[in-house]
């Protein structure tokens, strides 16, 4: 799949992207051996700046950029590309933390600390083998529970390493609380572990004693503030040791509100001071049914406006100028695929049990090639449409909401999608700022415009979810949603095109179209403050045109119903302009 570029007289225009769509699990090896098109020399993935983790590496370390260049927690471009599997042998936890609630055989609930089924080590390594030959682009391996990996560090360790010896062009990474981290600290480096996510949510005791109701160390269980000083303490520590071996460190932290809202500026400012490389700040999940206790207590999670403007705060406009991670999916501790779908039912154990599985290293090989020509064109398209994400960014923006199966691409009908991707868009400017989950609309083209109830509800949620974007670039939507979008001031775009290509397109228009209803309403209020003290009843200067001077009640009986003619609000577009 090959962008070409758009024509020299219209440089602005996206450029359009043939039919032939790569392959995100299986290529043949004629693919990948294929030449590479002519494309500008590729700079590799991970933070376009200090400011926000993109697709350029302008003034990254070359070392750094190595190592982002295909993980797709680290990486916002290659978690388009690239897939990433947990594999839960670790039950076992040290801490309690209020928002969580392990679960060993729950396989209907989509978030951190459950799993289907605990594997042994010899168990996972069988399953990374199966799944790594089968979805091809998985380039990353973590332990991420469902309990605390470095609390369970035999099971963890010992996968590691049967791993690393038998599936040696894997990412190794590992999640931890960080209250034992820097008693493991060396273990980690002489394995390899180059990605470690150390959960931080607070960085003050009183704060903590909020969020977690004991933590288990050294054969004691301390409680209150005592036990988040222990635990505040030991994960500092062992952030310090892990950058001071050169091991990339990312900081996840749950925003609770009206817990530690406040609080994760100075957190964030805090880990990047001590070597941080990207700061993800999630939205708490608190579902009664999960049975945690802050569910079971009503409290209430951000809303994705509060997220992000959170998030903005975090990277940089209090003084924090940290990295921050826009796109986690707060994923199983089994989770298999791309970020935002899960594969795992795809291998279960008779998959991978069954008999010898043999690694195709070479096979994998080739699809990353392949992927790698890809990305290269969309960077090559993307530089010469002059689309930026760093530092340049345009006055007016607006939020655009992208649905995409993956590859850089919009290639998904609205009614199938199950997240939205959030995108910042102006005047050659695309910026993911986060992702938004949705129950799916449709299963079927038939189906996506029928008037059941329960999916009028799923469509009305996901209005209400996009309400403050100005689009939704999707490859098909039907009417029925078309409309619902419409009466929210959403404007529906059907494409298939590069991301970032049709998002800078679609959002310079939608912006200046909203700077015109900004300046067009100020004129219309103008005129009506002008309004002439006395003047003869019923004049109107075009009262079927709506002139400012009509008097209301010249309407009130016309034969065509016509309304009374009002300054005109500000237009839904408009509304959404930000700057």
């Amino acid at each position: 799949m090959t962008p070409r570029p758009a024509p020299a007289a219209q440089p602005a225009q996206p450029a359009p992207v043939p039919a032939r769509s790569i392959p995100l699990t299986v290529l043949s090896p004629a693919e990948a051996a294929a030449p590479p098109v002519a494309a500008a020399p590729a700079p590799a993935a991970g933070c376009a700046s200090t400011k926000g983790c993109g697709a350029s590496t302008t003034g990254l370390d070359p070392a750094i950029a190595e190592k982002v260049a295909n993980h797709p927690c680290y990486s916002q471009d290659a978690h388009q590309y690239y897939a990433r599997m947990h594999v839960p042998v670790a039950p076992g936890c040290n801490i309690q933390c209020n928002y969580c609630n392990r679960k060993f055989d729950c396989a209907n609930e989509s978030r951190p600390g459950v799993t289907s089924r605990l594997l042994t080590p010899e168990q996972a390594l069988a399953k990374v083998k199966r799944v790594a030959s089968e979805i091809k682009q998985m380039s990353v391996l973590g332990v991420a529970g469902p309990g605390e990996p470095l609390a369970n560090a035999g099971r963890t360790f010992r996968t590691m390493e049967l791993v690393a010896r038998e599936c040696p062009d894997i990412r190794l990474c590992v999640s931890t609380n960080g209250l034992t981290l820097v008693d493991h600290v060396d273990r980690i480096a002489d394995l390899g572990i180059d990605h470690v996510t150390i959960t931080i949510n607070m960085i003050d005791p009183e704060v903590g004693e909020r969020i977690y109701p004991w933590v288990a160390f050294r054969g004691r269980r301390y409680t209150g503030r005592q036990a988040s000083k222990i635990l505040s303490e030991r994960q500092l520590e062992g952030l310090a040791a892990l950058t001071g071996r050169g091991i990339l460190c990312k900081v996840n932290s749950v925003m609770i509100p009206g817990v530690n809202d406040e609080h994760l500026v100075e957190v964030s400012r805090t880990v990047r001071g001590m070597g941080a490389f990207l700061h993800n700040v999630m939205p708490l999940v608190s579902a009664p049914e999960h049975g945690t206790y802050y569910g079971l207590t009503g409290q209430r999670g951000p809303t994705p406006q509060e997220l992000k403007a959170l998030q903005d705060r975090c990277e940089g406009d209090d003084g924090a100028e940290m990295n921050m991670m826009r796109h986690c999916r707060q994923c199983r501790a089994d989770a298999v695929g791309l970020l935002g779908e899960d594969r795992g039912d795809e291998f279960g154990p008779e998959t991978y049990l069954d008999g010898e599985v043999t690694y195709d290293l070479a096979g994998r090989q080739e699809a990353h090639a392949a992927i790698e020509r890809w990305r290269s064109d969309v960077r090559a398209t993307r530089e010469e449409l002059r689309i930026s994400a760093g530092a340049a960014k345009p006055e007016h923006t607006v939020l655009v909401a992208v649905a995409t199966k993956g590859g850089g691409v919009v290639n998904q009908h609205f009614g199938h999608a199950e997240e939205f991707w959030i995108y910042e868009a102006g005047e050659k400017w695309a910026r993911l700022v986060g992702t938004r989950s949705v129950a799916r609309y449709c299963e079927g083209v038939s189906e996506c415009d029928d008037g059941e109830d329960d999916k009028g509800s799923v469509l009305d949620r996901t209005v209400q979810l996009l309400s403050d974007c100005a689009a939704v670039l999707c490859s098909k939507i039907g009417n029925g949603p078309r409309e619902a979008l419409a009466a929210a001031g959403v404007e529906a775009v059907e494409c298939y095109d590069i991301i970032d290509s049709v998002v800078a397109t679609e959002g310079a228009r939608l912006a200046a179209r909203g700077v015109q209803r900004v300046a067009d309403d100020a004129h219309q209020a103008a005129r009506s403050a002008c309004r002439p003290a006395a003047e003869p009843a019923g004049f109107a200067a075009d009262p079927l045109a709506g002139g400012s001077l009509a008097s209301d009640d010249l309407f009130e009986d016309t034969p065509d119903g016509r309304p009374a003619p009002h300054p005109r609000p500000a237009g839904p577009v408009a509304a959404k302009v930000g700057s």
